[in-house]
């Protein structure tokens, strides 16, 4: 008998492979909403009480009350590497495997990072909407050379790491900061592990690639903003609950940072911030406040807000797919690969 499961956010970029892709053993069923306590209510009975398989993305929200509409759940299978979005504890007390996929899309987000960084700090975005609007005067996107730039990367993982790669075939001077140094990353491409302090004061250029855990709210906040080097330049493409979006206009307001680039912002999903363990009061009111600031940010004529989609590339879309189906079926033969918990 076929494995009931339900894909949810399933998108366009997707079904190229499971049109590739058979799974025989599966009963699949996909919807292009997100789970939470609004859509499940448009699942039948049926798929909500067959269900033993949920692959929700980003977008979905899993609090205990969805969990517990599904009374024969065994596994929910993100298709991304955060997980902040699912009621651990419920899970637990259900004994449900949370499986998630590591590691995807460091080349398609490094890329995408090094393209903003190009973009911001040559003017490109500023001049192809200048030549949009039958201006084609060249007087006024004078940038520079990225190899007379300091990267400040933080956060050195399987994204980070590979963003200090391609920096250093730029030739830029990097400067890293993360609880672990790799030695690799000093050896092969000249990295230079130091505080965050001394990293965010000395470089021009600073990006972020650190994975949101609920205690690093706020990370960057007026402390941090205050250290930056004057006419430097700012890169999220992590998670926007990392930065005080607050500060980070109020330095683009006055100069200090000439330009942001943003694949990702607070509140990014309307996801209910209470989730995160009580690390953010008055939930709501944040989100709106944040909601605001960040319209504000993506009118200014020197921020550049792209939807999320660093890691949306059609290798890294088919990694994952393949990675969350291997953890599927590992856990089916009693394995624990890509397992949470």
């Amino acid at each position: 008998m076929a494995i009931k499961m339900l894909v949810f956010e399933y998108r366009e970029t997707e079904h190229k492979f499971f049109g590739q892709n058979k799974f025989c053993n599966y009963d699949i069923s996909f919807f292009d909403f997100s789970l939470n306590e609004e859509t499940i209510n448009k699942l039948s009975d049926e798929d909500i009480e067959q269900a033993a398989i949920i692959s929700p993305f980003i977008n979905s929200v899993l609090t205990k009350k969805i969990i517990d509409r599904f009374k024969n759940l065994r596994v929910i299978a993100m298709r991304s590497t955060g997980y902040d979005n699912v009621d651990k504890k419920a899970c637990i007390q259900r004994n449900i495997a949370l499986l998630n996929v590591q590691n995807y899309g460091e080349t398609a987000v490094a890329e995408f990072t090094m393209g903003l960084i190009i973009g911001i700090v040559r003017n490109i975005f500023h001049s192809v909407i200048s030549v949009k609007n039958n201006d084609y005067v060249n007087t006024s996107f004078v940038g520079r050379d990225l190899e007379k730039l300091t990267l400040g990367v933080i956060g050195t993982g399987a994204i980070g790491a590979t963003v200090c790669r391609l920096a250093y075939a730029f030739k830029m001077k990097i400067l890293a900061y993360d609880l672990v140094e790799k030695t690799e990353l000093q050896d092969k491409y000249n990295v230079n592990f130091t505080t965050l302090d001394f990293l965010i004061r000395n470089s021009d250029v600073i990006t972020l690639h650190v994975p949101y855990t609920g205690d690093n709210y706020h990370m960057f906040s007026k402390h941090e903003f205050d250290l930056m080097k004057q006419n430097s330049y700012f890169i999220n493409v992590s998670r926007g609950e990392l930065v005080d979006t607050t500060y980070l206009k109020e330095n683009l307001d006055n100069g200090k940072i000439l330009a942001a680039a943003l694949d990702v912002v607070a509140c990014n999903y309307n996801i209910d911030c209470e989730k995160f363990s009580g690390k953010i009061e008055k939930s709501s009111i944040e989100c709106l406040q944040n909601s605001k600031i960040v319209q504000e940010l993506i009118r200014m004529p020197n921020v550049f807000v792209t939807p999320h989609i660093a890691y949306e590339s059609q290798d890294a879309i088919d990694f994952i797919l393949t990675r969350t189906f291997d953890g599927i079926s590992d856990f089916i033969n009693g394995g624990s690969k890509n397992r949470v918990f």
